[in-house]
């Protein structure tokens, strides 16, 4: 099975089985990361899943069909420690190709 890598506000690195077909933020939210809440369900009505993709990986995110939209950038602009590769959750469907994805959650110590 498929894997992603949470960079806890700590900045501790979790490793969380990531089953294929599901959002970021059904993955995170069901193996309770507390900052990635959920709390639209993934409708894209609020910003409760935001996470910071590791730059590598935010391209990756996208070539794999997961590309960043208008209505997506609204809703981020609501949301907290916002930066060029900001995505939320809910907006990236895990695949094969994100084996190994890395995200920190809001306000995360990170090197990036």
């Amino acid at each position: 099975m498929p894997s992603i890598i949470v960079i806890e506000k700590d900045g501790k690195e979790r490793t969380i089985p990531a089953e294929e077909g599901w959002s970021l933020m059904e993955i995170a939210r069901d193996a309770d990361v507390v900052e990635i809440e959920g709390v639209c369900g993934g409708s894209l009505a609020c910003a409760t899943c935001h996470m910071v993709l590791r730059p590598d990986w935010y391209e990756k995110a996208e070539a794999a069909g997961n590309e960043r939209h208008a209505e997506e950038e609204d809703m981020l602009d609501l949301a907290h420690d916002v930066c060029e590769t900001s995505r939320l959750g809910c907006q990236i469907r895990m695949s094969k190709e994100l084996d190994g994805l890395v995200f920190a959650v809001p306000g995360a110590k990170r090197d990036w």
